[in-house]
C-alpha cells in the first residue's frame, strides 16, 4: 500500500526546508526569502530563493522549484518513496511499510549481494591458470599484488556463461543477474555474462558495498576498450566517484581527480591516497556535490595533451560556482627522440619520474585563475600587436567574469603585464566590457517584457496554456485556496472546468486533501506531480496574492474562466453572448444577497 498521506504531512512539518536546503546550499537572508546559488545549474548571481513561510523553493534561473520532498527527489536522483525515506531517517520516524516499497529494499539488497559474490568470483579466477593473461596485465602496468587485492582486481575468464552458472548455483536468478548488470538475455531465453575476458576492477560506494564494475580489455583482444556496468538500481555513473571509499579518509588536505581507474590505482600505490576519478565519464554538478562533502580543495589533474586540457576547462566551468578551491596541476610535458610531444597521464608521470616528482607538481599546481591565463598565454603570440590584442581580447573576458574586484585586480595586472601595457588600461576595459554585460541582461529582461504572454506561459512546452486569460485565473484560484483552505467552499468550480490540466489536476488534489483534514500545501502534492509540474505550480503560488476580498477574488476567477469556456464553445454564435449575460446577472444576484 502506498505511504500513508499523514505521515506525509508529519514529515514535511518535521523537515523544515531551509535546514534540509541549508546543508546543500549556502544561504543568506534578504527580504524575507533566503537566497543562494541554484544547485541545479552553473550561475554566478544567486536566483535560488526559500520561502520559509510558504516551505517552497524556487529557481528564477532555471525554473525548477517545489517542497522539501521535491528537493530531495531533484538533489539526490531519487524516486518520491527514496526521498521519503531519506528525509524520515534524518528526522528519525520511520516510514511505514508498503508492499511495494519491500520488494524495492529486497531487489537492492539481491543485486549488492550479487555483485558481492561476482567481485569475489573475478578475484579467484584471477588467480586460476585461465586468469594468466589478466595477471600479466596487471604486472604490465606494475601493479603490485598488495594494491591488486586492496582495490579488488579480477579476471573475467574468455567464455560465455562462468560467472551465471556459478552465481546460479548460489541461488541467483536470471533475472535478478540482469538486474545487477552481470549478465546480459540471449536470443533463446538464456542469459550470458556481460564481462568476458576482461580486467575487472569493482566499484566500491562510500559505505563499502560493491556496486557495479569497470573493465579493461586486454590488449590485442577486439571490442570496447572500457565497459562500465550499465546503470542500475545501485549503479549510477553520475553519481559515482571511483576510490572515494579510500579517498575520503585521507590525511591530505584536498582531493585529486584524474581521469582513468589505472591512474588512480597506481597514484594510491605511489602514497597518494587522496586521488580519485569519475567512472568514465565528464565531471557532472552531482559529482561536484558530492566531492564537496569529503574535501574544501579538488585539484584537477587530466591528461596533458589537447583533449585532457579541453576537458579540464569543461570541469572548471561546472566548478566555478561551488564552494569548493579548485586547483589545475598540468603535467610537464614530454618529447621523443625526434622531439614530437608525448601524451602524458599520471599513471605514466609517476612511472617515469617516480612519486616525489609528482609531489612536487601537486604542490606547485595552480590556481584556476593562473591556470586560465596560463592557458591563454601558451596560445598566443605576444611578439607582434595583432597577437598581443587577440590575448588581451581574451584576458578581459576571463578577468571580467570574476566576481571579486580584489580577484579582477590581481589577474588583471598579471594579463597586463604579459601584454606590455598598464594595469590602469586593462581595468577600463574590463570595466567596459562588464558594462556591455549588463547593457545585454537588460535587453534580454527588456525583450522579455516586451512579450509579457511569453514569459507567463509555463516553460515546459507539454504544460503549455491554451487559454492565458482563463488560466491566469485559474492560477488565482489555486493561490487563494493555498492562503486560505477556506476559500474551497467558494470555489464553485470542478478541476473539469479548469482550461489547464495541470492547474485542474493540482486543484483537485488539494481539494481533496482540504476535505480529509490533511495539511493543504503544495509540497505535500510532490508524490503525485511531475517534477516540470511541481516547478511550475511553485512558480504560479510565488506569485503576489491578495485575501482582502477573498471571496470576491474567487467568484471573479471563476467568472473568468467560465467566461473564457463560453467564448471558447461557441466564439461567434449570439447564444454565447445570452449565455455569457445570464451568468453575469447570477453573479450579480449573488453578490448582493
Amino acid at each position: 500500500m502506498p505511504i500513508p498521506e499523514r505521515f506525509i504531512d508529519e514529515l514535511v512539518a518535521r523537515s523544515e526546508l531551509s535546514g534540509v536546503v541549508g546543508e546543500y546550499v549556502h544561504l543568506t537572508p534578504k527580504g524575507g526569502s533566503l537566497w543562494g546559488c541554484c544547485p541545479f545549474h552553473n550561475e554566478k548571481t544567486p536566483s535560488f530563493h526559500v520561502v520559509p513561510e510558504k516551505q517552497i523553493y524556487h529557481c528564477f534561473g532555471c525554473g525548477k522549484g517545489g517542497g522539501v520532498i521535491s528537493f530531495v527527489m531533484e538533489m539526490e536522483h531519487v524516486s518520491f518513496t527514496d526521498a521519503v525515506r531519506l528525509l524520515a531517517k534524518r528526522a528519525g520516524m520511520e516510514v511505514p511499510d508498503a508492499a511495494g516499497d519491500e520488494a524495492g529494499r529486497k531487489k537492492f539488497r539481491r543485486v549488492l549481494e550479487a555483485n558481492r559474490e561476482a567481485a569475489r568470483f573475478y578475484h579467484d579466477y584471477l588467480k586460476r591458470p585461465g586468469g594468466q593473461a589478466v595477471r600479466d596485465y596487471i604486472a604490465h602496468r606494475r601493479i603490485g599484488t598488495k594494491f591488486a587485492t586492496r582495490f579488488g582486481l579480477g579476471a573475467a575468464p574468455d567464455e560465455w556463461d562462468v560467472l551465471t552458472r556459478a552465481l546460479t548455483e548460489k541461488g541467483f536468478s536470471k533475472m535478478e543477474l540482469i538486474d545487477a548488470g552481470l549478465a546480459v538475455a540471449g536470443k533463446n531465453g538464456g542469459i550470458y555474462d556481460k564481462f568476458r575476458s576482461r580486467l575487472m576492477l569493482p566499484v566500491i560506494d562510500v559505505r563499502g558495498d560493491v556496486v557495479g564494475f569497470t573493465s579493461r580489455l586486454l590488449p590485442g583482444l577486439e571490442g570496447a576498450k572500457y565497459l562500465n556496468s550499465p546503470d542500475t538500481v545501485a549503479f549510477k555513473k553520475s553519481r559515482l566517484i571511483y576510490a572515494l571509499n579510500f579517498a575520503k579518509n585521507t590525511k591530505r588536505p584536498n582531493l585529486v581527480l584524474v581521469e582513468g581507474n589505472i591512474d588512480v590505482i597506481t597514484l594510491h600505490q605511489a602514497g597518494f591516497d587522496n586521488v580519485v576519478a569519475t567512472m568514465g565519464t565528464a565531471l557532472t554538478e552531482e559529482h561536484a556535490r558530492i566531492l564537496s562533502r569529503y574535501t574544501k580543495e579538488l585539484v584537477l589533474c587530466y591528461d596533458n595533451d589537447a583533449a585532457g586540457k579541453k576537458s579540464t576547462d569543461r570541469v572548471l566551468g561546472i566548478l566555478k560556482n561551488t564552494n569548493l578551491a579548485v586547483r589545475v596541476l598540468q603535467l610537464p610535458n614530454a618529447y621523443d627522440a625526434d622531439g614530437k610531444p608525448l601524451k602524458q597521464d599520471p599513471d605514466d608521470f609517476v612511472k617515469k619520474f617516480g612519486p616525489a616528482a609528482f609531489e612536487k607538481c601537486l604542490n606547485g599546481s595552480a590556481g584556476q585563475n593562473d591556470y586560465r591565463l596560463d592557458t591563454l598565454l601558451q596560445g598566443a603570440d605576444l611578439s607582434g600587436d595583432e597577437g598581443r590584442m587577440a590575448f588581451l581580447r581574451s584576458a578581459v573576458e576571463t578577468v571580467g567574469a570574476l566576481a571579486s574586484p580584489i580577484e579582477r585586480e590581481i589577474y588583471g595586472n598579471k594579463a597586463a603585464a604579459a601584454a606590455g601595457i598598464s594595469g590602469a588600461a586593462f581595468a577600463q576595459e574590463v570595466e567596459r566590457w562588464r558594462k556591455g554585460q549588463v547593457r545585454q541582461a537588460r535587453r534580454k529582461e527588456q525583450r522579455r517584457d516586451l512579450t509579457p504572454a511569453t514569459f507567463l506561459q509555463p516553460r515546459s512546452r507539454e504544460l503549455r496554456y491554451e487559454n492565458l486569460r482563463s488560466a491566469r485565473a485559474e492560477e488565482g484560484i489555486l493561490r487563494l485556496v493555498l492562503l486560505d483552505p477556506a476559500l474551497f467552499a467558494a470555489a464553485r468550480i470542478e478541476p473539469e472546468g479548469f482550461s489547464s490540466p495541470v492547474l485542474g489536476k493540482a486543484f483537485g488534489l488539494l481539494r481533496q486533501r482540504h476535505e480529509k483534514g490533511l495539511s493543504v500545501q503544495l509540497a505535500a502534492l510532490a508524490g503525485d506531480l511531475t517534477g516540470e509540474e511541481m516547478s511550475h505550480l511553485t512558480q504560479v503560488v510565488t506569485q503576489p496574492e491578495s485575501l482582502a476580498n477573498g471571496r470576491k477574488a474567487m467568484n471573479d476567477y471563476i467568472q473568468t474562466i467560465e467566461t473564457e469556456a463560453i467564448e471558447r464553445r461557441a466564439p461567434q454564435s449570439g447564444e454565447a453572448l445570452l449565455a455569457l449575460r445570464a451568468k453575469q446577472r447570477e453573479k450579480t444576484m449573488e453578490d448582493g444577497q
